[in-house]
């Protein structure tokens, strides 16, 4: 007999099935509360609500625990690439070396775009945001690759999912060269997948670049730890723009543009920020005071976490890539890490931190890394939804291929005017 939870309302009781999952918590299944009860739930920002059934990615933010297809995120940071992890993400099971091999050949030869996506970006302004001309040239896709937007075809599912996340780093490099007005880097197939997007972004027609492995596994290890962070703001907006059938280069576009507003994709940015407004280690009691006070409207960045109320698993694998790019460039005495060091110190023994489990997230070090690595502030949010495509791809095409899933369509608690009549111009 399958299990039931029962709500009342006034003298009408209901019975709603509940559903356990693999791990973590049971949910009910309200898909009939309404024909049985006229009412809707009432969740503003669904913190309370699964909005699908998912085998991709799981948190336990009590327990700082983070699983991509039940794999710790720290075992595939340490041991694994990136596209390992776009494997496994998309398809249940870390790859064989033959596999891997030819996952690794079909993303590298995707590498290149359509030659006249370079006078597509010429129709930009020379200081638009990169973010800004990532919404509009991953969007713009779809019209370059037309062939692979059939989303009833599983094969064109396939060729769809290689090109975005092989183009999209190439699409990254062109939006950072644009913004700084240098010419576009094209890929080269000999080199792995996030060397490519290092020289891509960084290497000049008049010069040889070499690559800095210490600095390109680092920047491999931050994609992979971006990867895919379950049913967060831009990764429901992907599910919810293809509900409707959108092809998969319009859903890509409209997760990049969820992901760009500062309460998410920006985090990072805003924790550079605090911590050059901060300046100094001996500055920091001033701060934190700041924070402590109700009245001030100082906050620190880069502290907590929506879903995280243990320390984020990502930020200590975050720590310790940040200290080997900055030993490796040698950048010993930055004082941005400096404060940030000692920051981390407070929040990890003060109450008030501790009561309130304002641990250091994966914000409070990405910033210091990238920066670190000579990407400039208006680079963060596209170097993470180029992480985040793999995950915002697997978990579309979970949905596509999800005989039960419906069009979105999120209700409401309205509270406007109710029915009036129309009252003519003269008589108002």
């Amino acid at each position: 007999m399958s299990e039931t939870g029962k709500f009342t309302f006034g003298d009408k009781t209901v019975e709603m099935p509940i559903k356990h999952g693999s791990i973590g918590p049971a949910v009910t299944d309200i898909a009939k509360l309404y024909s049985q009860t006229g009412m809707f739930t009432y969740d503003p920002g669904f913190t309370s609500t699964a909005s699908c059934e998912s085998k991709i990615t799981y948190i336990d933010g009590d327990e700082g625990v983070l699983l991509y297809r039940g794999y710790p995120i720290e075992q595939l940071a340490e041991h694994g690439d990136f596209l390992e992890t776009c494997y496994v993400l998309l398809y249940g099971e870390l790859p064989t070396a033959k596999q891997k091999a030819d996952f690794d050949y079909r993303i590298t030869r995707h590498t290149m775009v359509h030659e006249q996506m370079a006078r597509f970006f010429s129709g930009f302004r020379r200081d638009a945001h990169p973010m800004a001309v990532m919404v509009a040239s991953v969007g713009a896709l779809s019209a370059f690759y037309h062939d692979s937007t059939d989303i009833s075809d599983p094969q064109q599912r396939v060729i769809a999912t290689m090109r975005i996340i092989a183009k999209m780093p190439t699409l990254a490099a062109m939006a950072y060269k644009y913004s700084i007005g240098q010419p576009f880097i094209y890929p080269k197939n000999d080199l792995d997948y996030t060397s490519n997007f290092l020289r891509m972004c960084f290497a000049v027609p008049c010069e040889e670049y070499k690559v800095n492995p210490i600095v390109s596994r680092a920047l491999d290890r931050i994609f992979i730890l971006h990867a895919d962070h379950e049913q967060n703001a831009s990764t429901s907006t992907v599910r919810l723009a293809g509900s409707s059938g959108a092809n998969p280069f319009a859903c890509i576009a409209a997760g990049i543009a969820c992901l760009w507003g500062p309460a998410h994709g920006g985090a990072n940015e805003a924790a550079l920020k605090m911590l050059t407004e901060i300046g100094s280690v001996e500055n920091i009691p001033k701060y934190i005071a700041k924070a402590k006070d109700k009245n001030d409207p100082f906050r620190l960045m880069g502290f907590g976490h929506r879903v995280y109320k243990n320390y984020d698993p990502r930020a200590k694998i975050m720590a310790k890539t940040c200290h080997e790019v900055l030993n490796d460039l040698g950048i010993k005495d930055d004082p941005l890490l400096d404060v940030a060091v000692e920051l981390e110190r407070i929040a990890l023994h003060d109450d008030y931190f501790i009561e309130k489990k304002l641990y250091p997230n994966i914000d409070f070090y990405s910033g210091i890394t990238l920066k670190a690595m000579g990407f400039p502030v208006s680079m963060f949010t596209v170097l993470f939804a180029l992480a985040r495509t793999v995950g915002w791809i697997a978990q579309w095409k979970e949905m596509i291929e999800d005989p039960s899933q419906k069009i979105g369509r999120p209700r409401q608690l309205y509270t406007g005017e109710p029915s009036r009549d129309y009252v003519m111009m003269g008589s108002r």
